[in-house]
């Protein structure tokens, strides 16, 4: 086996898909976002409700 076959096969174990990557990499920041967002959304909620998601309260 010479050098170039040896170049191409390591070309073909090492290559990297960056659009797959990005792909991921944006679902998971979407994920996170929208997770974070609905924490809050929901603390704010417990916060004008004066009780916590499925908690009873008398001012309730």
């Amino acid at each position: 086996m010479d050098d170039d076959q040896k170049g191409e096969e390591m070309e073909q174990v090492i290559r990297i898909d960056e659009a797959r990557i990005k792909d991921h990499l944006g679902e998971m920041v979407r994920g996170t976002v929208e997770e974070a967002l609905n924490a809050m959304l929901d603390a704010e909620a417990d916060r004008l409700c004066g009780a916590a998601h499925y908690e009873r309260s008398d001012g309730r």
